[in-house]
């Protein structure tokens, strides 16, 4: 590659450098500046070093929040992840059900999230919701979604199982890029179609579920900010569903401790990179053994 094209890829990459700097890069370290001081917008910031952390970790409601935060992500990503892998090794053929299929799967997350929290009130509502309704039909329990903490907690699973279109559209355009002729070398070795599937197709698609895997990671313990301050309210008590995203909400904008909330924002981003390490072994440590054994 020449000086001319490294310019050129340079130029193009630009716009987004920029946006990565100034919406994401800056508030970083506003809020690490920031977690350091206790401020109210009122008086000015005094300097309070490590005591925002330290009494963030003596919070009760912090632990609560900490924990959801953990458990959905550990229920949701693999979830998503999985019915994003599902749908697309099903619908990722040309005709035109396959098309409809994609159209279906991708309509939930083009809707506007406050749109979408709304639809889920009626969907989860006990007496008339149209869940409930079908649970009872067939004799199954008919939970109170958003009065009990179980189910509330399920609730928020729910909402964010059905917003994949990203994950789904990544895997569908990997998935076409398998070559086909190691599935026929793998049939002609005597491999059943799911012995193909799981130690040929999906080992070479393992750099794009990582991608997905993490891109999940980091939008799953942000996107619960919408559902639990719109459907649950961070309920039932006790905190069910108060999240990570809604404490520091909650301590920034109603409590007006800026720096107490921003010291939660470096605990999110955090483990979020602790989370992504972890991803990224895990998924290398499958990858290649599957395919050796392959």
């Amino acid at each position: 590659m020449d000086a001319r094209e490294r310019r050129g890829l340079w130029l193009m990459a630009a716009p987004f450098l920029v946006g990565v700097g100034l919406l994401v890069l800056l508030p970083a370290l506003g809020s690490f500046a920031m977690s350091g001081y206790e401020w109210d917008l009122v008086r000015p910031p005094r300097f309070v070093g490590l005591d925002n952390f330290r009494e963030l970790f003596a919070d009760p409601v912090f632990r609560i929040s900490l924990r959801n935060s953990l458990t959905y992500a550990a229920v949701a990503v693999p979830l998503r992840l999985l019915c994003a892998l599902a749908f697309a090794l099903l619908l990722y053929g040309r005709s035109r059900l396959h098309v409809v299929g994609r159209v279906a799967v991708v309509v939930p997350t083009v809707i506007p999230d406050v749109a979408y929290a709304l639809v889920w009130l009626w969907i989860l509502n006990p007496l008339y919701g149209p869940l409930n309704l079908v649970l009872g039909a067939v004799g199954l329990p008919t939970p109170s979604w958003l009065s009990q903490p179980g189910p509330a907690r399920w609730a928020v699973v729910l909402m964010g199982v059905f917003q994949l279109a990203e994950a789904f559209l990544i895997v569908v355009a990997v998935r076409r890029l398998v070559p086909r002729e190691l599935d026929e070398i793998a049939a002609m070795s005597g491999a059943g179609r799911w012995a193909r599937l799981v130690r040929v197709t999906i080992p070479i698609m393992a750099p794009a579920l990582l991608l997905v895997a993490m891109r999940d990671t980091i939008v799953t313990l942000q996107w619960t900010f919408l559902p639990a301050l719109l459907v649950t309210e961070g309920g039932p008590p006790p905190y069910a569903t108060t999240y990570l995203p809604l404490f520091a909400y909650r301590n920034g904008f109603e409590y007006l401790r800026y720096g107490y909330a921003s010291a939660t924002t470096v605990v999110m981003l955090v483990l979020t990179a602790s989370i992504l390490w972890l991803l990224y072994r895990a998924f290398g440590r499958w990858s290649r053994g599957a395919l050796e054994r392959a």
